[in-house]
């Protein structure tokens, strides 16, 4: 995350996570969920308002959940009635700690160069079998809109993204509109990637 976008979310922290608390991201995570063992360990990559940290929490899921923004992470630890880490995407150092990631609207910050690292971290952080989730705003390269800064993918984008990170293979793909009221016209991509070489229980 640059250090614009960083500030930016520090200066909205309360109207974000206003706006974003309330929004049901179910159909989406049922996607994710059902591929998850029971009381699986869930890492909430780019928490943001804590929304759906607490959703996975209050289903008996274990959940750890970080953010790169202090004032975001002070608000999403008082939702979720746990510590929040501060960390950006660029300093995980899990090794094969959780059986599941969320990165819902948090990947899209990261620099389109800094991506496969990234996506490398948070395989390491995932045990095997290990599934991740991720959306990206639908499109094609890196922009800045309103004091933040974005990275775009489409099916392509993400086919040649992947190509750098040989441990994730695409489980699903597919395009949604927005869930907050409103902005139904905004597409985002979905995937849900699983790491490679392990036995696989769930379908």
């Amino acid at each position: 995350m640059s250090v614009r976008t960083l500030d930016y979310y520090d200066q909205h922290a309360a109207a974000f996570f206003a706006d974003t608390i309330d929004v049901d991201m179910s159909p989406l995570q049922e996607h994710f969920l059902r591929l998850l063992p029971d009381r699986a360990r869930i890492l909430d990559a780019g928490c943001g308002s804590g929304r759906d940290a607490k959703c996975f929490a209050d289903r008996g899921y274990r959940v750890t959940a970080f953010d790169a923004s202090p004032k975001l992470v002070a608000l999403a630890a008082s939702h979720l009635g746990q510590p929040v880490h501060c960390l950006r995407f660029q300093d995980l150092s899990w090794e094969h700690e959780f059986d599941g990631i969320w990165a819902s609207a948090s990947l899209l910050h990261v620099p389109i160069a800094e991506l496969p690292d990234v996506l490398r971290r948070l395989t390491r952080a995932l045990k095997r079998p290990g599934v991740l989730y991720a959306s990206f705003k639908y499109g094609q390269g890196e922009r800045e809109h309103r004091g933040r800064r974005f990275t775009d993918l489409d099916e392509p984008g993400l086919a040649a993204l992947l190509r750098h990170v040989p441990d994730l293979e695409p489980v699903r793909i597919w395009s949604s509109t927005d869930r907050r009221p409103g902005r139904e016209a905004e597409r985002w991509l979905n995937t849900i990637l699983r790491t490679t070489g392990s036995t696989w229980v769930n379908s």
